[in-house]
């Protein structure tokens, strides 16, 4: 009796645990909330940081028109994956983002604006991070994983008439490639811009 009552508990644990990837797939923000490719990029602001320091006042989206605005949300400061990303950026940040000549790369996260203003000097982070504590600006990318309150790995390029002109779902940024393919959505962005003046 004790083994086929013991049998049946780990049966539906067993059970239960098959659930959990499908739940957690649900979490998964649906491409059906997140803006397209040529429509206007949702405006918002929030609380600003660079390695240099907080920000004064917070960072308007609406600020930025008539730069190419890369936005790269993505889920927790100091974290593996996270860390991997924006090294990655800060190492590319040259060829990637000319510089930061005429674009401007703006890091999303639902961490505090001292956690990231810590982080960025920490690794002397040339991009620009805001703080999502809220969550609103995710919620308004469609990006945000509101069970546990983060907002997922995606990346847009904004154009400077504040039309998405790319995006990633989800940036990979384990892999080679999406680098690539968005140092390249940056450049065609960038020249679609001066080449309209």
């Amino acid at each position: 009796m004790f083994t086929f009552v013991s049998l049946r508990r780990a049966l539906a644990a067993a059970a239960a645990l098959a659930l959990v990837p499908a739940i957690a797939r649900a979490q998964e923000p649906s491409p059906a909330n997140i803006p397209n490719v040529g429509q206007q990029a949702p405006d918002f602001s929030g609380p600003a940081s660079t390695r240099y320091g907080l920000l004064k006042k917070p960072l308007h989206l609406s600020d930025l028109r008539g730069k190419t605005v890369v936005l790269a949300f993505f889920p927790r400061s100091r974290t593996k994956g996270c860390t991997v990303q924006m090294e990655s950026y800060r190492d590319r940040y040259a060829t990637l983002f000319a510089g930061g000549k005429g674009i401007v790369v703006v890091s999303i996260s639902t961490d505090a604006d001292t956690t990231q203003q810590s982080w960025a000097r920490d690794a002397n982070f040339p991009m620009v991070f805001v703080s999502d504590s809220a969550g609103a600006i995710g919620k308004a990318y469609g990006v945000i994983d509101e069970k546990e309150h983060y907002d997922t790995r995606v990346a847009f390029v904004l154009a400077p008439d504040g039309k998405i002109a790319y995006r990633a779902l989800p940036f990979k940024e384990l892999t080679e490639g999406a680098y690539a393919e968005l140092g390249t959505a940056v450049a065609s962005t960038s020249h679609a811009g001066t080449g309209s003046h």
